[in-house]
Order: structure tokens, then sequence, then C-alpha cells
């Protein structure tokens, strides 16, 4: 085969007379040859330097016309004893690449500077706050598919149909190039502008297995997401590269354990959910359990999802984070007694929701514990969050108020997020008991959270991040504390003479007239008296 390589700014190429937009021509290749070569891999390389005109220059398009023909045939229909159809395979597509680049005008609020580039700033007032720039990487890869499967013209699955071409009269198809960016990552693209005049070019061409081919296509398919908008699609080219960077720079034992850690991570997640949903759901009593925390959780995650809308996030963390604030609403409803009332209404149109505290939660001394937590708490939190507010104010930047208000309350709540654990800390300290807490969700949490550790120092990530991924697990060892210093004495006799002990082992038979009793020691009809259920 020969092949010849050609560059121009019009998607429909005839302009074979011009020499230079002739770009690249190898002759005498041959079909499926993996020996030969630069490399003795079956792979060429060519480098050179694309001149581009102004119209390149301000965003215009720029093709790449690839021709293969069996030797001693042109590509050129016009010469008519060169030219053969069945002998001539082409593909083309677009080099360049838009994409999308956004402004974000911040400033201090208090005096209105800000430390974005000038040039930028002139670049939003022209062409608005999102830009649309033409962008060039310097690699690409052209492959011939090495394959004789016969596929049949409407028999071929997608997504490799649309790269498969049929001859209409004789039913064959033509041999399959694919061009091949798959490696080519986010990163290592440069804006095309007037500063440029030529553009470095790297083309190889190698032949290509079957097997890798449809690798390859399958991953350059676009996510059935796309139809959300371009902010998503643009996303997952950014997360693809974390992909692929890892799969290039990462140690393959510790790439495979880190695989092999996601998807226990997820299996975790998904039980820590199940299992807190079941927790909450089969709970009768309050007891010992820290109403306010779950009021302050539903605090937190309103002000994560309106941070995340105010910024630009992936779609799919929007949805999870808005499930996860629908979970933290129902959990208000388990643990206060939710009333609409209809005869008060807000503005006299809406009816009047009323919390009120569950029985079980205003009798125990549960309620006085967590009082005081939060109290205590309080004197702590307010000071911290001014003083970060002022810190916000000061040497941050922001949109508007509306932004500083929600990143100082996110920053501040990632900076001192586990606050909101510590008063279940106290109301065990002054329980000395551990026992009304979901100890199996917790479990499935803490593994979680001993993941995201791993995660957070074999992924780069801020330090402030993975010294956050750590406070979690402060708390949960404080927790472990708590639960090895209240343990549960089975030794310990109670006043009817029974311990735990004997309630785990067979219990011996009752003397003949004494009158029956329930398991728990407690005779028919009987009651505890209160001093005797704080002794249990």
């Amino acid at each position: 085969m020969d092949l010849y390589v050609y560059i121009s700014e019009h998607e429909h190429f005839t302009d074979f007379n011009v020499s230079s937009a002739l770009f690249w021509q190898k002759r005498d290749l041959v079909y499926g040859d993996w020996t030969s070569g630069e490399n003795a891999d079956g792979c060429y390389e060519h480098y050179g330097e694309v001149d581009i005109s102004q119209s390149v220059q301000q965003n215009g398009s720029i093709y790449i016309h690839v021709y293969f023909t069996k030797s001693g045939f042109h590509p050129d229909p016009r010469q008519k004893n060169l030219y053969r159809r069945l002998a001539t395979v082409h593909t083309s597509r677009m080099i360049n690449k838009y994409k999308r680049r956004r402004f974000q005008k911040t400033k201090n609020l208090l005096t209105g500077e800000t430390e974005a580039d000038p040039e930028m700033i002139k670049r939003a007032e022209d062409y608005g706050p999102v830009e649309v720039i033409s962008h060039w990487h310097p690699n690409l890869t052209i492959n011939m598919v090495d394959d004789h499967t016969p596929w049949v013209k409407g028999s071929v699955p997608p997504p490799l149909d649309q790269y498969v071409k049929f001859d209409a009269i004789s039913g064959d198809y033509y041999p399959i190039l694919y061009f091949n960016d798959y490696w080519n990552l986010q990163k290592d693209y440069f804006p095309i502008n007037e500063t440029l005049q030529r553009l470095p070019f790297r083309l190889s061409f190698c032949p290509l297995s079957l097997w890798r081919w449809q690798l390859y296509a399958a991953q350059s398919t676009k996510s059935p997401w796309n139809f959300l908008g371009e902010d998503l699609y643009e996303q997952s080219d950014e997360e693809q590269d974390s992909v692929k960077v890892a799969l290039l720079e990462t140690n393959p034992y510790l790439l495979a354990l880190t695989i092999v850690v996601s998807i226990v991570h997820s299996i975790f997640e998904f039980l820590a959910f199940k299992n807190d949903i079941q927790f909450w759901n089969s709970r009768q009593s309050l007891e010992g359990l820290s109403v306010r925390s779950v009021f302050f959780g539903v605090f937190q995650s309103l002000v994560v999802l309106l941070y995340i809308l105010d910024n630009e996030t992936n779609f799919v963390v929007q949805v999870s984070v808005f499930i996860g604030l629908l979970i933290d609403l129902w959990k208000i409803t388990k643990v206060m007694d939710v009333r609409l009332d209809r005869e008060n209404k807000v503005a006299g149109v809406f009816p009047r929701i009323t919390f009120k505290d569950k029985s079980t939660y205003i009798e125990s001394s549960t309620k006085v514990y967590d009082d005081m937590a939060f109290r205590y708490l309080s004197w702590i939190l307010f000071p911290l969050l001014g003083c970060y507010a002022v810190y916000s104010l000061l040497y941050l930047e922001h949109k508007g108020w509306y932004s500083w208000v929600l990143s100082m309350l996110y920053g501040f709540l990632l900076t001192f997020g586990f606050i909101t654990m510590t008063p279940q800390l106290f109301i065990n300290y002054k329980l000395k008991s551990v026992a009304h807490l979901p100890w199996r969700m917790l479990t499935y949490k803490a593994l979680n959270t001993f993941i995201d550790d791993l995660f957070a120092f074999v992924i780069k990530m801020p330090m402030m991040y993975r010294i956050g991924c750590l406070r979690d697990d402060v708390v949960f060892f404080i927790y472990l504390y708590q639960r090895w210093i209240y343990r549960v004495d089975l030794t310990r006799i109670n006043e009817f003479g029974v311990s735990g002990e004997d309630q785990v082992s067979p219990r011996p038979p009752l003397p003949a007239g004494s009158p029956p009793t329930l398991p728990d020691g407690v005779p028919p009809g009987g009651e505890k008296t209160p001093e005797d259920k704080k002794k249990d």
C-alpha cells in the first residue's frame, strides 16, 4: 500500500495538486505487517510543522485527510489512469479541538481588587464569561485494523459499525482506518491564537488488532450522560484523564490494589447506607442519641448542596448530594414529631410546620446532656465561625455576597466538620454507655474512612483535604475507646439475683410454688422502679 496524508482547512479535500497540502507520503506498506517499521513493531512516524492561515488562528478548523491505495495507484480521482475506486480507502477528521474556557469574575468584596490576569479580564469583557477556543495536540496515531472477519453490512455491532465502510456495489468492506487519540491528555492541548504561525505535528501509523480496536472504540464512545450538556462531557474527559494518568504512571501492583479497594469501598458505602436507614427506621427510643446532631447534619448537607450548585460541579455529584439531603430530612421525622398546622398558616396560604420532641427524648436524660453538649460546643463553634468569616472576607475573592456566605460556611464545615460528632461523644460519656449507637453502620463508615485515607496519599490532592481525611479517624478511635471502657459487665448480679452470664446459660428450674417470671426477671404485672432501670 501507499500512504498519503493531506492537511487542509476544507472538510472535503480536492487539492491533490497543491504540494504544500501533502504532509506525509509513505510507499510500499504491507497490510498486517507487524515486523517491519522503525522499531520492528510495524509502526512508522513522521514529524513536521503545519503552516496555518489567519482563519485557523481565529478559531478556524483544520482537517486531516488520509488515503491508502494499492501500490501504483493514486488517490486523485481526476487521474483516470492511476485512480481506482476499489483500490483506495479514505478517511478524514478535524484535528483541532474546541474547548470552552470559563472566566470566574471574582474580587475582594471589601476592596474590589482581584488577582486575575488583566488579559483574561479583557477577553471576558470582549467574548463573555464563556469563550470557545480552538486547541491543538501535537500527536495523532493512524491505525489500520488487522482483521479478516467476514463482516456483513447491517450486522456490525456498535460502536464498530461507524468505522466499517462497505462498498455499495460489491458488498465488501474497505480496510478499517481508525484515528487513535486515546492517550492524548487534556492537559497537553494548547490554544491556537494569532501568535502561532506553525503547529508541531507528530503522526504515527501502526497496525491494530481487533480486540484492542474494540477497547479503544468503546472508550471513545460518548457517555449517555452527554444529553445533559457539554459541561458534563468536558468534565468526563478530565475524569478519563485521571484514569489514563493512573494507568501510565502508577505501579501495576498499587493500581490493582486501588481497583480492589475501590470496589470494596462501594460495597461498604452501600452497606452503611442500608444499615443507617434500617437503624433509624426501627428505632423506638431516642435514649442516648443526639437529636441536635441530626439537625446539624441537615444544615451541613444543605450548605454543601447550595455550594456545589453555585460552583460548576458534575451533575451526578449534585444528584447524590441531593439524595443525601433528602435522607437527612427523613431522619428528622424519626427523631421528632413533625406536624402540619393547617389552622395557623404562613402568609395565610401555606400550612405551618411544627416540630415537637418525642416523648422518649423528653423523658430521658439524653435531652439534658444534648443541650449541655451543644451549649459547651457553641462557646467554641461560634467564635471559630466568626474568625473564619473575617478571614474569608479579608483575604479571599468571591463572586458576590451570596457566594461569600456559601464558601465561608462550606470552608468552615470542611475544616471543623468533626465538631458535629462531639455531642454524641459527650452523651456517651455522661451515660457511661455506647449500647445505643448503630455500630454496624459506624463500622462500615469507619472502614470507608480508612480507605479514603489510602486514596488521600495515593492520589494528588491538597494537604488540607488529606488532613480532613484523618479527622474522622480520630473521632472513631474515641468511639472505640468508649466502647472499650463502657463494656457490659455480664458478671454483675441485679436485684433479682440474675446476672448476664445466667441469661446466656440455660436457667435452672424454678422452685415449686414460686410465682412465674418474665424473661428479664420481672414478675407479671410488676414494674421496675426508676432506680432499678438506672441500675440496668
